[in-house]
């Protein structure tokens, strides 16, 4: 608990900046060839057993604008900037991005293909083009647990206060799994709020080769890493990104929490995620680290029967094949840029402190780092 909570003050004192949205990428031919992580993943794998379908994620960003790609899949959300928006209005291509990674079901060899291609996006707007002071990500987790969201993507940081704490709480207490991007260097020196709560899956980056990417950030509060560099997805105006950084990482975890949400739909959210992390492949220092938390997603392993879900865990779909052998993955490397939008909240320390402790120590998952 010491590492822990000295993390928490550290990325409560350091609070946030701004960072990159991504690039244009190709057109839609050359996309699907794009997304390494599909490979990587073992994704086509891991969808014959489960494709999202029945579970709503929330994507808590700059909005999901229309996208051939995410056709039928984005229902009407909320829009805490312009009063009376839908959330389906994106500015950055950010939130349209994130949420291609979780649920795009492009063509069938074309376009961006999401980890869970049948889950559905609930769009929740809460910063434009600049990063927004005090902006009201604590509303914003409320809004997504009273609307039904099963898991909640936070690929963002920055500051935090009581009623973000609070809507954490409830979110907790309501069965949902929230995963949050761990952080991007150079602007973050450690993991960011609101990753770094106990209850919330902080997710680092890693690269083509499977080691961490240059832009994720270390510390005692990370939980899970995942492909995090040249990341393939949807973008503004019918368009494709290419992004890097702890974002899309974030929402390719969250893309697995609806997977294993949807096969095992009496899983609770402790459940899913104790699922994920230990059957997570271990990197680098034996057992959970500061570099790689529990280590890198294993989707196919997550979704295996073999695992060992809960009793009250019963699947929805067939028994999981038997796993082919581990696609090899490139060893390319580009220039890192970080794509994590960072929210600073200007709350004192001082203010939050003490509710912060009772909800740290209130519960910890199977598991966690000590």
């Amino acid at each position: 608990m010491t590492r822990r909570f000295l993390a928490v003050v550290a990325a409560a004192l350091a609070g946030a900046s701004a960072a990159l949205c991504g690039t244009p990428a190709l057109g839609a031919d050359a996309v699907r060839d794009k997304q390494w992580h599909l490979e990587f993943l073992d994704v086509a794998e891991a969808q014959r057993t489960s494709t999202g379908k029945g579970v709503t994620v929330a994507v808590i960003d700059s909005g999901v604008s229309d996208h051939p790609d995410l056709s039928g899949t984005v229902l009407n959300g909320t829009d805490f900037l312009e009063r009376g928006g839908n959330g389906r209005t994106d500015r950055t291509g950010h939130g349209t991005g994130m949420a291609g990674l979780i649920a795009a079901h492009g063509g069938e060899k074309t376009g961006a293909l999401g980890i869970a291609p049948d889950a559905k996006i609930l769009p929740i707007r809460v910063f434009d083009k600049k990063p927004q002071k005090n902006a009201r990500i604590g509303e914003a987790i409320t809004y997504a647990t009273e609307h039904g969201a099963k898991v909640i993507n936070l690929s963002l940081g920055g500051g935090i206060d009581p009623a973000t704490l609070s809507a954490v709480k409830a979110a907790q207490d309501a069965d949902v799994v929230i995963i949050a991007a761990a952080g991007n260097k150079p602007e973050d020196v450690g993991i960011t709020a609101p990753a770094f709560l106990e209850s919330i899956v902080a997710v680092g980056a890693i690269d083509r080769s499977g080691k961490k990417a240059a832009v994720s950030v270390s510390g005692a509060a990370l939980d899970l890493m995942a492909p995090g560099e040249d990341i393939e997805s949807t973008g503004r105006n019918d368009g494709y990104r290419s992004g890097t950084g702890t974002s899309d990482a974030a929402a390719i975890v969250s893309g697995a929490a609806a997977l294993l949400r949807s096969k095992y739909p009496d899983m609770t959210a402790e459940e899913v995620v104790a699922r994920l992390e230990s059957t997570a492949i271990d990197k680098g220092k034996p057992g959970v680290d500061a570099d790689y938390g529990h280590g890198i997603l294993d989707l196919v392993a997550a979704l295996s029967d073999s695992a060992a879900p809960s009793a009250s865990a019963s699947p929805s779909t067939a028994p999981t094949p038997t796993r082919s052998a581990s696609a090899a993955a490139s060893s390319a490397t580009e220039p890192a840029g970080s794509t994590t939008p960072f929210i600073v909240g200007g709350v004192a320390v001082v203010v939050v402190l003490g509710g912060l402790i009772a909800f740290l120590l209130a519960r910890r998952r199977p598991g966690a780092s000590p």
